[in-house]
């Protein structure tokens, strides 16, 4: 998966022989905007998300992106979801037809519900182990909640156990966040039409809006209808079915924000305060969260003996969706492939390398230099990583 954010003021897209040309706003005196040329049918990039707030975007340029299969995503300022235009979607009306008389079927409905909920408690899980290996004051235990899902009879049902298990699992994700981020509660500017107050909130809210346009190019690309979900409830203006996607892979963006925060890489001087308290990210602070969140979404899992990436994947599974509804594979589940992730900079790695001698580092054929360096990051608060032959000497050095 490939995104192109355009942010700032100015933004430009025509078409000159053939060709189409971009060119990105200006949201800095001292920086020029990037510019972009791409030839007919080597066009590498998947989708175009829109963050800025003047510019011009010719029919042409419209045509040419819809022929070569390139999404447009316009985003307000909140980094809320305004509208999106979609390549030309697949014209099996059995899809939708199948899709519609499960919604009707009160048990399939609750039967699907539950899958993605399902899912959704599995990669929580996932995010918080990854995060207690840095975070050892993390603590969660979702036994009784998933007793409830199993149990749960309703939609309504399942709706109230994911509120509890939410509640949760901010709290502990909390607990990750430096001080000076004030992150106390999940805020949703779906619900709060004046958008969030913090940081944290901010990046979730536009993170979630970058993974639900993806998922409504994989809702479009398999044939079904966005509007009818099986957990979230319809409504002329929400997207219910990409919002029932995006549960399984909501952890993509929470990482991604985390690896942000960690990295120190976020400033004051991407974030905005409005006249009304509300806060949002800068296009400085956009093109950041974007970037992170495509590193991501791109990042390679194994899922039916291949490496793909987890927007592959996210693919995969509208396609399966489909499939189950018309009746060409039995079940349908989300939860795999699982997330997995093992730390560097975990607590016991730290206290590997500082215990460590020069000696013994220097019988395994590593010079004092690389040790020393180590170390002090081992020491340090701030998140770091090792090179795939030093973790695995590290890893096996046994006195601990």
């Amino acid at each position: 998966m490939e995104l192109l954010l355009l942010n700032g003021h100015g933004i430009n897209m025509h078409v000159d022989g053939a060709k189409l040309h971009i060119k990105d706003g200006r949201f800095s005196a001292t920086e020029d905007p990037h510019e972009y040329v791409f030839s007919p049918k080597r066009m590498d990039i998947d989708s175009i998300v829109v963050y800025g707030r003047s510019g011009s975007l010719s029919l042409e340029a419209i045509r040419w992106l819809i022929k070569h299969n390139v999404q447009i995503t316009m985003l307000d300022w909140n980094g809320k979801l305004l509208t999106t235009m979609l390549p030309s979607e697949s014209t099996n009306i059995k899809t939708k037809f199948a899709q519609y008389h499960a919604y009707e079927d009160q048990d399939v409905r609750v039967k699907l519900a539950k899958r993605f909920i399902d899912a959704k408690f599995s990669k929580s899980e996932a995010v918080l182990d990854y995060l207690k290996q840095r975070y050892p004051e993390i603590e969660y235990d979702f036994t009784d909640d998933k007793d409830k899902l199993e149990k749960a009879k309703s939609v309504r049902e399942i709706l109230g156990v994911e509120g509890g298990v939410a509640w949760k699992y901010w709290n502990e994700y909390a607990k990750a966040m430096p001080d000076e981020y004030d992150f106390r509660a999940r805020t949703d500017n779906y619900r709060r039409a004046n958008g969030a107050g913090d940081k944290v909130n901010v990046m979730l809210n536009y993170g979630y809006a970058l993974l639900e346009s993806e998922c409504l190019r994989a809702i479009n690309s398999v044939g079904l209808d966005a509007h009818v979900g099986f957990l979230h409830e319809m409504n002329p203006s929400k997207y219910s079915l990409a919002y029932d996607l995006q549960e399984p892979f909501r952890f993509i963006v929470d990482l991604a924000v985390m690896n942000l925060i960690e990295k120190g890489v976020m400033d004051n001087k991407d974030f905005i305060r409005t006249e009304s308290f509300s806060l949002r990210l800068r296009p400085s602070g956009a093109r950041k969260v974007t970037e992170e969140f495509n590193s991501v979404m791109n990042s390679k899992v194994e899922y039916r003996k291949k490496n793909s990436s987890w927007g592959s994947v996210l693919l995969v599974k509208a396609r399966e969706l489909s499939h189950q509804l018309v009746g060409k594979r039995k079940t349908i589940e989300f939860i795999n492939p699982v997330y997995v992730a093992e730390r560097d900079d975990s607590n016991l790695l730290r206290k590997k390398i500082i215990d460590m001698s020069y000696t013994d580092w220097k019988k395994m054929g590593f010079s004092k230099g690389t040790l020393h360096y180590m170390k002090q990051n081992a020491k340090a608060d701030d998140p770091f990583s090792l090179n795939a032959h030093v973790k695995e000497r590290v890893e096996m050095w046994e006195k601990i």
